[in-house]
């Protein structure tokens, strides 16, 4: 029997998904209309975004709070890996 028949993995999430997301909708915002918002640009850009910072895995709803309360220098780091993804894939969209 695995891990999979014998534990429950719906918790373990990956709180860098939520931050990347939101800073990319942030950034998104303020970007010029001839930035590609297609769903494959956008999913393009949340994957390089992701693939850019450290992973910040968290399970319990504590994990959630520690999670929210993210050092400055992560929010940085996932600034610029969103900035840098949205200019790697309007430079070279779908």
């Amino acid at each position: 029997m695995g891990l999979r028949d014998e534990y429950n993995f719906e918790d373990l999430k990956n709180e860098a998904e939520r931050l990347v997301i939101d800073e990319l909708e942030r950034q998104l915002e303020v970007a010029p209309p001839s930035v590609c918002r297609t769903e494959e640009c956008i999913l393009d850009m949340a994957a390089f975004a992701l693939n850019m910072v450290r992973p910040m895995y968290r399970v319990t709803l504590l994990g959630r709070l520690y999670a929210s309360n993210v050092e400055e220098d992560y929010v940085d780091e996932v600034r610029r890996a969103v900035q840098k993804a949205i200019q790697k894939v309007n430079s070279n969209p779908a």
